[in-house]
């Protein structure tokens, strides 16, 4: 599905990262910074611009910065300025194969058994606690 300008500029705008001290202008001999936020993301093919009342999406094209007018498709530029979402949490794992002769065993431990260990370190059929609520 292809995206407009507009649709992007807006998607895009609280996705960029703040940052101060970019814009300067010079005056005479002497360079000001500009105290002015800007929120921008770049890569080697787009740039955007956002400031407070305004953004801005430009392309680049033979070393030159181009705006791109609001109607025109802005889908690879979306696609390429995007940030992805960070995951947060744990990632839930793939569930664990059981092989078929693990699966045979496990059926022939009765009901109120489980395998445990002995003293001697064999295996041996341990009876389950069983915990009542007080």
């Amino acid at each position: 599905m292809s995206k407009t300008v507009k649709s992007v500029k807006n998607s895009l705008k609280f996705k960029a990262n703040v940052k101060s001290g970019l814009l300067s202008v010079k005056v005479g001999i002497k360079r000001y910074v500009l105290p002015v936020q800007v929120r921008m993301l770049s890569n080697s093919s787009h740039i955007f611009l956002s400031f407070a009342a305004s953004s801005e999406l430009y392309k680049l094209k033979d070393k030159q910065l181009v705006a791109m007018k609001p109607d025109e498709d802005a889908t690879d530029a979306f696609a390429s300025l995007n940030p992805g979402r960070k995951r947060t949490g744990r990632r839930r794992s793939a569930g664990v194969e059981l092989p078929a002769a693990l699966a045979e065993a496990a059926k022939k431990v009765p009901a109120g058994y489980k395998l445990g260990y002995g003293p001697d370190g064999e295996l041996r059929l341990v009876k389950k606690r069983v915990r009542r609520k007080k």
